[in-house]
């Protein structure tokens, strides 16, 4: 087939979606598809006029997974690679995705919202502030109860609001971090992240050798079953299609809590959904291949 990978786009995560978009397209020529790469944004749009069978966006962050390219490719009537614009703009961020999952009964930590010029809360617990659109874990902070946490929040809540409009307080879940792929509506074994760091940032994601990937969560099955059953549970909420990754938490009585969902996961050679699909049978050209034969399939 004829496919066209959009990779590098506008967003904070460029760097990142370059890396993604050559290893699918280096996959998917492997796999014997004429592959054409593009390098698109809201004022270049170019690489869409080629004839394609299947759009494959490999852009990570605004733009490219918040939804507007998605309805970008709709409006041209153009069959692509994973969630459709009203999933995508869910997914990508985190207050509209924690509600739907809250209205849905499933778990995730308590949060607030705290507006560019409201006058920052009292925080006293442990915390986590996030920007409520970005990716990679980019402008993440977390602060640590009890001494450190006002402070550290304050200006956690300083530096997100002078680059957003809307920052994200979320209560910390102290205990074991895992993430879960999804992959055509199945929920692939899921890793638990060990960081070097103490916490799982841009740097460790996709910079340091240091973090760990364990397949031996050290869960019992039970907790694995739950665990997996409520990702895909996530991903079907928020109506996504063909891929994704749900990040989640387990607290010390192994409870689990969701925190987010990546509509557009990584597909770097260190990305956790390309591992994880490999540990469970599926090869990162035949992931590709499998993607895109989905797509094109699609009415």
């Amino acid at each position: 087939m004829r496919i066209t990978v959009l990779r590098g786009g506008p967003s904070a995560e460029r760097e990142i979606s370059l890396i993604s978009g050559k290893a699918v397209a280096d996959g998917l020529r492997q796999a014997g598809h004429d592959v054409f790469e593009s390098d698109v944004s809201p004022t270049d749009l170019a690489g869409l006029d080629r004839p394609a069978d299947v759009i494959f966006p490999v852009l990570h962050g605004a733009f490219g997974e918040s939804g507007e390219l998605q309805a970008i490719l709709e409006a041209r009537h153009l069959k692509f690679v994973g969630s459709g614009s009203k999933a995508s703009r869910i997914g990508i961020d985190k207050i509209a995705t924690k509600e739907v999952w809250q209205a849905a009964g499933l778990p995730t930590p308590a949060w607030n919202v705290v507006r560019r010029g409201d006058a920052h809360p009292t925080i006293n617990g442990s915390c986590v502030v996030k920007a409520i659109g970005s990716g990679s874990s980019i402008d993440v902070f977390v602060c640590k109860a009890p001494a450190e946490a006002p402070a550290q929040a304050a200006t956690a809540l300083t530096q997100v609001l002078a680059r957003h409009d809307r920052a994200l307080v979320e209560q910390f879940i102290d205990g074991i971090e895992l993430t879960v792929g999804i992959l055509e509506d199945r929920a692939l074994s899921p890793i638990r992240i060990v960081p070097k760091a103490e916490f799982f940032d841009y740097e460790a994601k996709y910079k340091s050798a240091d973090t760990e990937h364990r397949f031996d969560t050290g869960l019992p099955q039970n907790v694995i079953d739950l665990v997996q059953s409520l990702s895909l549970k996530a991903h079907h909420i928020i109506g996504c299609r063909d891929l994704s990754r749900v990040d989640v938490m387990i607290d010390k009585q192994n409870r689990p809590f969701l925190i987010e969902i990546n509509t557009l996961p990584g597909f770097t050679p260190k990305s956790l959904l390309p591992e994880a699909a490999a540990h469970d049978g599926v090869p990162f050209v035949e992931l590709v291949d499998r993607l895109v034969k989905r797509a094109a399939m699609r009415a």
